[in-house]
């Protein structure tokens, strides 16, 4: 016979495992190709559409949902417009897609900003970059979970290749969550590629503006609160949670372990910006008197490549009901 506290762990492991089972049962993830596009529904519901139409100058998701099928991320630009009544907004920022990966300075590029939107940047635009589609390299649907691979070209005004880009997204989904496990690489062609040290990047959200600050509440890995305590700040993740429409809600982006320069910095706005940016010491640090490095540029050598890493996480509730702590640790387990 079993002694009674063996047997009172094994009851105790099968109910969490059973309640592990029942609260985590992932959702079937359908992926259908439209042209230069790819809608992506999960437990038969629309979660986002990739896109990367050559008329746009980088490729991104939008709009994102959350598991009640409330839309989490603003819903402009719209193409490459902005509708006149949005001109007003004092942080309209129009190349902030709904999700996204670029960077402010490539060689001199920005790839952040873009030229379709140069009218609002009063005459203070830097030189514009461009990803150049090339083929998606898998598109998989699955029972729990979907993946699409696509591989671009990084090109400047003069519309020569000096860089490989690859991104590759996995969506998850259950009852109570959305998940993207999101990689780019880039990969240097025949000569070096300089990152630049800005603060104008680099793999960024554009919420909902019922997200913006005081209605919604950011929160770090570290404990900081609000954009005070979390703008250009080194974290594992940060939250962004509030309510849309009645929906409690929130959205955390974490930073893989493997990804380049973890802990990241964030470019993170009460505004609804939710950016991680390795690169923009001279602006995060430009007032930390200890700081020793203030040079956040990064040159790749000609044929290496570089990965970013990151985890997107919808969830319900708060960042504490969600246990976004808990989520992140293992996620650090098995990036």
């Amino acid at each position: 016979m079993l002694k009674k506290n063996s047997y009172r762990k094994l009851m105790l492991a099968a109910a969490l495992l059973a309640t592990a089972a029942s609260c985590a049962r992932a959702e079937q993830v359908k992926l259908t190709r439209n042209g230069d596009a790819i809608e992506v529904a999960i437990g038969g519901k629309p979660f986002t559409t990739y896109h990367f139409e050559p008329e746009y100058s980088k490729s991104f998701l939008q709009p994102l949902r959350d598991a009640n099928g409330t839309i989490v991320t603003r819903g402009i630009p719209i193409g490459n417009t902005i509708p006149p009544d949005h001109y007003h907004d004092k942080a309209l920022e129009p190349h902030q897609r709904a999700m996204y990966f670029a960077h402010g300075d490539i060689n001199g590029y920005s790839f952040w900003i873009e030229e379709a939107f140069k009218q609002f940047y009063g005459g203070h635009e830097p030189k514009f970059g461009r990803m150049v589609f090339r083929k998606i390299d898998e598109m998989r649907s699955g029972s729990s979970s979907g993946v699409i691979r696509a591989t671009f070209d990084l090109e400047g005004d003069d519309q020569k290749p000096f860089a490989q880009e690859t991104q590759a997204f996995t969506f998850h989904g259950d009852k109570d969550s959305r998940v993207i496990d999101c990689e780019f690489v880039i990969t240097a062609y025949k000569d070096a590629v300089h990152f630049g040290d800005t603060k104008e990047g680099t793999f960024g959200i554009r919420l909902a503006p019922e997200l913006d600050a005081p209605s919604g509440q950011m929160v770090n890995s570290e404990g900081g609160h609000g954009e005070s305590e979390v703008w250009g700040k080194r974290a594992d993740w940060v939250d962004v949670d509030g309510e849309i429409h009645g929906d409690k809600l929130g959205v955390a982006v974490f930073d893989a372990p493997d990804s380049f320069r973890h802990p990241t910095y964030w470019h993170a706005r009460g505004y609804g910006l939710l950016a991680a940016n390795p690169f923009g010491l001279q602006y995060f640090l430009a007032d930390d008197k200890n700081a020793t490095n203030k040079d956040g540029s990064y040159t790749l050598p000609a044929g290496q490549s570089v990965k970013f890493h990151y985890r997107v996480l919808i969830h319900e509730g708060d960042y504490k009901d969600a246990g976004v702590a808990e989520k992140y640790r293992e996620f650090a387990a098995h990036p």
